[in-house]
């Protein structure tokens, strides 16, 4: 008999709350890098009804006019109308922030992590990317809500969003899309049968696999509570970190509890390898490798080839990866991984480690 189970990822738009939240962040560190690299930055931001806090603990010889930033931020993401509940030109915008400990910095300046904490990296053959199906079909479903409202083909539409894809796992591997759900903002002038139907044709149905619609029909739920007309900051507080799952594997794998955007690479959080790490201290306290039975040498010989051919302390990590660039803003929104973009996407240290098997 086949084994068959159901799995389910998410994931938001650029103008969900919380991405919000990210992306000022993000564009904080990153605007901070692109004058002094060696920036601490730790910046964590609080989006509501009429407000953007920013907040944290951040050293730097950069200077930042993070007020004009986040409302570019917010104008660039589409709340630029008093009527969405949330708009860059009269939202207050208040800053509260410190330097980074000094504490912290004495095991940093020596090359040490900046936090304690243990990271996992995940990847699989589902899809060209090297991620989980249904993370990546709903990151697409994501992409392509806001695409379609910024490039007016559905004009009504307004930035908050979200995707939700359920795929049919048969051994192990995927055999067919089972539900896919999409709920987008939208202006109260238009029916929810049009949007509906709009979401249909110009959202979903250019993306889906045509190889994994065999079998049973996919069921579809566009906006299922029937109206979402309040939404973004008006309609949720938006905190960063706080979509850790979207921003990884969707569920698939396990996740070390650390969020990403707002933090400058010193913060180990940024690592995608399976390490972790004590504050101050150079080398990783452990590494694991777990193939789920699909390698072709036992996990423990996986284990000593990532050792041999990867500096894993934070700083061999940093230069490798070529983190104090201003690229993390780019990453906020729609997954940090599985976008070919980004060095930490490139696979050409698998020869070096093929040779060793």
């Amino acid at each position: 008999m086949a084994s068959r189970h159901l799995f389910t990822s998410e994931s938001v738009t650029e103008g969900h709350p919380d991405k919000i939240a990210d992306q000022i962040s993000d564009a904080v560190l990153d605007a901070m890098l692109d004058q002094d690299k060696t920036s601490r930055v730790a910046c964590e931001t609080m989006v509501t009804t009429g407000l953007a806090v920013v907040a944290g603990e951040i050293t730097t010889k950069a200077y930042v006019e993070i007020p004009k930033l986040v409302r570019s931020v917010i104008e660039d993401i589409g709340y630029d109308d008093a009527a969405y509940g949330f708009d860059c030109h009269t939202c207050a915008v208040t800053t509260t922030i410190d330097q980074q400990s000094p504490d912290i910095a004495m095991g940093v300046n020596t090359g040490g992590a900046g936090d304690q904490g243990l990271m996992f990296g995940y990847a699989c053959n589902e899809t060209p990317e090297l991620m989980p199906l249904p993370i990546m079909l709903a990151h697409k479903l994501a992409m392509r809500l806001s695409k379609v409202r910024k490039n007016g083909e559905l004009g009504y539409l307004r930035p908050d969003g979200k995707t939700q894809v359920t795929v049919e796992y048969e051994n192990g591997r995927p055999s067919r899309i089972d539900t896919i759900v999409v709920s987008s903002q939208h202006s109260d002038k238009v029916t929810q049968k049009k949007i509906r139907a709009d979401i249909l044709k110009h959202v979903i149905e250019p993306l889906l696999p045509k190889k994994l619609m065999n079998g049973k029909p996919i069921k579809y739920h566009v906006n299922p509570t029937g109206n979402f007309v309040i939404g973004g900051p008006m309609g949720d507080c938006g905190l960063t970190g706080r979509k850790i799952i979207v921003d990884t594997y969707g569920g698939m794998g396990r996740h070390g509890g650390g969020a990403f955007s707002g933090k400058d690479p010193s913060k180990v959080d940024r690592c995608e390898v399976q390490v972790a790490y004590a504050i101050g201290v150079a080398e990783p306290v452990s590494v694991m490798v777990d193939s789920f039975g699909t390698g072709k040498v036992s996990d423990d010989k996986l284990t000593a080839l990532v050792r041999k051919h990867f500096d894993l302390t934070p700083r061999g990590i940093i230069e490798a990866l070529k983190l104090r660039r201003p690229i993390y803003r780019r990453t906020a929104a729609y997954g940090h991984f599985g976008r070919g973009d980004f060095a930490w996407e490139q696979t050409d240290k698998a020869k070096l480690l093929a040779k060793g098997m």
